[in-house]
């Protein structure tokens, strides 16, 4: 029988698109207001790899990543969702249910990067109140790997980067807090 043991805490990030740059700074300042100081944070990128979003937000779409400093347990991941579902919602356009920012929250682990959703796939697992969670890279060979599933973007070399420098924060924290990454 396998013994049951706590997951280590997680190191919760933030993906945003928005159809403005000037929407990122008021959005980072709510979220860490719910979640904390903000310990990284992405270049602004044009967000161009899919035209889903255009109908909704526009064309010009731009791309950023966050990190908070306080790690996370795995359970908190389907409330941070629908708290960020209802964050979007301050940033609507006027008379409309249309976003002016879309928030990807998920978790970067020593071993893979999860990210929530509100829709169900065969390589999504559901986890409470309508979220699903996606295990979207894996590690292998110290560096960030995408799956056959993960969205072209997730396997740029560019977004690679981002969650091996969100990762490396993350390990050193473990460390410094005397906790194992397994």
């Amino acid at each position: 029988m396998g013994e049951v043991k706590k997951h280590p805490p997680v190191k919760l990030i933030m993906g945003m698109i928005a159809c403005d740059e000037v929407l990122f700074q008021p959005t980072e300042s709510l979220l860490s207001q719910k979640f904390g100081a903000i310990d990284f944070q992405s270049q602004i990128i044009p967000f161009n790899y899919t035209t889903y979003y255009i109908k909704e937000m526009g064309s010009g779409l731009l791309r950023k990543f966050v990190s908070f400093q306080k790690l996370i347990h795995v359970e908190e991941l389907p409330s941070i969702k629908l708290l960020t579902n209802e964050l979007e919602k301050e940033f609507l356009f006027p008379n409309t249910n249309q976003r002016k920012i879309n928030l990807d929250p998920g978790y970067v682990t020593a071993a893979k990067l999860i990210l929530a959703s509100t829709k169900d796939n065969i390589h999504r697992i559901y986890l409470k109140d309508g979220i699903y969670a996606e295990t979207t890279l894996r590690v292998e060979d110290k560096s960030f790997r995408p799956w056959q599933w993960t969205y072209p973007y997730y396997r740029s070399d560019e977004y690679i980067q981002i969650f091996n420098e969100i990762r490396q924060i993350y390990l050193a924290q473990l460390r410094a807090g005397g906790l194992s990454a397994h």
